[in-house]
């Protein structure tokens, strides 16, 4: 533990002073009563209020030393520490179109998938892992970090009404989402740079077509593992209709030739999941990948930690306060 204002350790002398003045002064203005004879006294057994009798004074002294460790600043230590771990560079590129609200898998598409994910992140502390969404655009929900938990928020948080809402453009550009994530492996120096691509659609947005960014990621090192969720046929799919909810069955239509294209190309895999059991396999088989060595950083922030002196000095001066008006209670 670190005190900011050590100075205030001096405000500590003045506890010598005080036990001279109680243990040589105090006697003095104590009340007495004189007694012809002291000897039958002499050898009584010492009750224990007379054992205690000097207790208050000691919870005084605790509240005195604790009050003056409040005013010394007690902090955390703010630290860096350095490792080498073995991990590799992940970016997540996921699908929040619409159509991931399609309740084909438990309890729809995206909640599953997010789910899996975030099992497969907590699974890797080693790694650096990133996230990219994308409907009809693309964007970094997270960049990649070893901070695994403010990923998962980031990540939890993610929903469809981005591109509901008009946040962004509504369909699926699976072209710009693999590009976004792909540019954020670019400066990588890992041995091992790896995309994750969910879908359940096919490409009909973007400036980038899905295969020309798969070639970006082929001469970059990248592979990309390709995942085409969804059933084979229809979809329960929920609609809003006059303020209301309705579900009609809508056709699955995912491109899972181009998705094993851009798998082939980058000497990837490719995967299809149609349940959530399913697509929890798939990220056990990519939990297989190879492991390079990373460097980490690690940051601990400091922060003020007075309070369990401002506890201590409370109660010990409560406690004296009543041993006083109780048990120790003089009357003159």
């Amino acid at each position: 533990m670190y005190f900011a204002n050590k100075e205030y350790f001096l405000l500590l002398l003045l506890l010598v002073p005080y036990v001279l003045w109680y243990f040589l002064y105090r006697k003095r203005r104590e009340p007495a009563m004189r007694m012809s004879d002291t000897f039958p006294y002499q050898f009584a057994p010492k009750s224990w209020r007379v054992r205690l009798i000097h207790l208050p004074m000691l919870l005084r002294m605790l509240t005195f030393v604790a009050v003056v460790c409040i005013l010394a600043r007690p902090q955390t230590h703010n630290s860096w520490g350095e490792k080498t771990v073995e991990g590799i560079d992940i970016m997540l590129a996921m699908d929040v179109s619409t159509s991931m609200l399609a309740e084909d898998l438990t309890p729809n598409r995206l909640e599953a998938a997010k789910e899996v994910a975030s099992e497969f992140i907590a699974g890797r502390p080693d790694d650096n892992i990133g996230l990219a969404i994308f409907a009809g655009e693309a964007f970094t929900q997270c960049p990649m970090t070893t901070d695994h938990q403010s990923l998962i928020n980031l990540l939890l948080n993610v929903r469809t009404d981005i591109a509901a809402t008009g946040l962004i453009n509504d369909g699926t550009a699976i072209g710009m989402g693999l590009a976004n994530a792909v540019s954020r492996l670019k400066e990588s120096k890992a041995k091992s740079k790896v995309v994750i691509l969910l879908t359940d659609g096919s490409n009909n947005q973007g400036d980038i077509s899905p295969l020309t960014a798969a070639a970006i990621a082929k001469s970059l090192g990248v592979r990309v593992y390709t995942i085409a969720v969804g059933t084979d046929k229809v979809a329960r799919y929920p609609m809003q209709v006059g303020g209301r909810i309705q579900y009609v069955n809508m056709p699955v239509d995912i491109d899972t030739k181009t998705l094993r294209d851009i798998a082939a190309k980058t000497d990837g895999n490719f995967y299809r999941a149609t349940n959530k059991g399913e697509l929890k396999k798939i990220y056990q088989d990519i939990d297989k990948l190879e492991k390079t060595k990373l460097d980490v950083k690690t940051f601990s922030k400091r922060y003020e930690a007075y309070q369990p002196f401002a506890i201590a000095a409370i109660a010990a001066l409560l406690l004296e306060i009543l041993l006083r008006i109780t048990v120790f209670r003089r009357i003159p």
